[in-house]
């Protein structure tokens, strides 16, 4: 049964509904806002890499988010019944994340021009983490108050994500967050170049991923998940064609911590919920699902991993068409998604051109077991 307490108010005027979900409409989601936010955002960062400014940026669009979902239900349960307002229950029973006071958007935009607003955000991180520890511990970004912040700089930071979505309901404001946050991805994975590619794939490979394999139901897997956008991409896919959120039971695996945050917050921010696992080792040495068999798996490994051999893998039972080089990791891959697929199970995978020839250190001889084998539908070259 949901969590929740029954209502207490039953002569109170109706609660606000919630809209329908709905694609966001209207000058705050025109074709461009994205880009343009972006660009506003990247302006802001000065001197800041990249790669230390996205973590900044992604941190407080979550945190916009969740606090947005909250402040919604929080105006319904006010409306009903004051107790309920202040219950975490409540919201655990709706998949809104808990958002103390003292973390929430509306405080933190009140102080955005403080010189303390680094810290104060960092607190905000630290309560939301303690309060949804299950689904948050060790995700949130909270190294805002370090002297290398520019406060200034992130009071204008903290205004421009303000007025994301303004002007249009709180679900239209939400699509339009998580609309910004998967731009931002982009965004900086392309100011990043190749290191970028580590954590993002682009929207149109994805797509294509997506299309052809078809995950209307099901267990879905990515062993190197990045940020997370296969996942992104497969509840779309599954929403469009009539389903809903919850047809695909979702599974994934990254060694990159960092990664993993990111993933964890592109869920969220979606309201996709999922089991996605972090060790340092690698889906390799340390394979967190080896029991589990997946209907649908879809993956952008690293391309031509050199390093990635152990002498614990000298036997290992994924190699069921040949032993890969040690030299390089791509039929490593396609042997470990292999594995893992259920007997009518389907997967894409996107590796680097040279690997659908290479001939080099028993590539060829495993390609050829493996097209013997009847496990290749179709390579596409993109």
């Amino acid at each position: 049964m949901p969590r929740g307490r029954p209502r207490k108010n039953p002569d109170a005027e109706p609660a606000p509904k919630k809209a329908p979900r709905a694609k966001a409409k209207g000058t705050a989601a025109t074709l461009g806002f994205e880009q343009q936010m972006f660009l506003a955002a990247d302006k802001l960062r000065k001197n800041l890499e990249p790669s230390d400014y996205k973590h900044v940026a992604l941190g407080l669009i979550f945190l916009r988010y969740i606090s947005t979902a909250f402040e919604a239900h929080h105006a319904i349960l006010l409306h009903d019944d004051p107790a309920a307002a202040e219950d975490p229950d409540e919201y655990l029973a709706e998949n809104i994340f808990w958002v103390p006071e003292t973390a929430r958007w509306s405080h933190l935009k009140a102080n955005a021009r403080s010189p303390g607003i680094g810290k104060l955000i960092d607190e905000a991180m630290l309560a939301i983490e303690k309060a949804n520890p299950e689904q948050l511990k060790g995700v949130l970004p909270k190294d805002y108050g370090r002297p290398a912040l520019d406060s200034v700089m992130l009071g204008e930071l903290v205004d421009l994500i303000s007025d994301i979505g303004m002007g249009g309901s709180e679900d239209q404001a939400r699509d339009v967050l998580g609309r910004v946050y998967e731009y931002f991805l982009g965004g900086f994975a392309g100011a990043e170049g190749k290191r970028g590619g580590e954590f993002y794939t682009p929207s149109s490979v994805v797509r294509t991923l997506v299309s052809m394999l078809e995950p209307y139901k099901g267990r879905v897997y990515d062993p190197c998940c990045g940020s997370g956008g296969m996942f992104v991409q497969s509840e779309r896919f599954v929403e469009s064609h009539g389903g809903k959120l919850g047809d695909i039971a979702i599974y994934g695996q990254e060694s990159n911590h960092t990664t993993w945050r990111l993933a964890k917050m592109n869920l969220a921010v979606r309201g996709i919920g999922a089991d996605i696992r972090w060790n340092n080792e690698g889906s390799f040495l340390r394979d967190e699902l080896k029991d589990l068999r997946f209907d649908t798996i879809l993956a952008n490994p690293p391309f031509n991993i050199s390093d990635w051999w152990n002498a614990s893998l000298e036997e290992d039972p994924r190699w069921q068409y040949g032993k890969p080089p040690a030299g390089n990791a791509n039929y490593a891959w396609l042997q470990h998604i292999l594995w893992h697929l259920a007997p009518n199970g389907t997967a894409g995978v996107v590796l680097a051109n040279g690997s659908m020839s290479s001939n080099q250190n028993s590539e060829g001889e495993i390609r050829r077991r493996m097209v013997e084998a009847d496990t290749v539908d179709c390579m596409v070259a993109l």
